[in-house]
C-alpha cells in the first residue's frame, strides 16, 4: 500500500487514511516527505515547512476546505487506486 505524508495538524485525515490501509507518515520536516508516494498539506502555507525544492515525485494534495473522505478520494484518484 502507498506511503502518504500528512501534515501534523490533519489528524482526521491521518486517521481516515490509516483506516483505508495506507501507511501514514507525519510531515514534521522536509526529509519526512522523501519516501512518500503522496503528501497531504493544509494549503495554508504555500511554502510548506520551508520546502523550496521538490523532495518527492508524487502528488501534493491541499486539504484546505476538504473533508477527510474527500482527501482520501483525492489520494486514491491521484495514485490510481480508485
Amino acid at each position: 500500500m502507498a506511503k502518504i505524508g500528512v501534515e501534523g495538524s490533519l489528524t482526521n485525515v491521518q486517521q481516515a487514511l490509516q483506516e483505508k490501509g495506507y501507511e501514514v507518515v507525519q510531515l514534521k520536516q522536509e526529509s519526512d516527505a522523501q519516501n512518500c508516494d503522496c503528501c497531504v498539506v493544509t494549503g495554508l502555507d504555500s511554502n510548506v515547512m520551508g520546502m523550496a525544492d521538490t523532495v518527492m515525485k508524487g502528488p501534493v494534495i491541499e486539504a484546505n476546505g476538504l473533508s477527510a473522505d474527500e482527501v482520501c478520494q483525492q489520494v486514491e484518484s491521484r495514485l490510481g487506486q480508485a
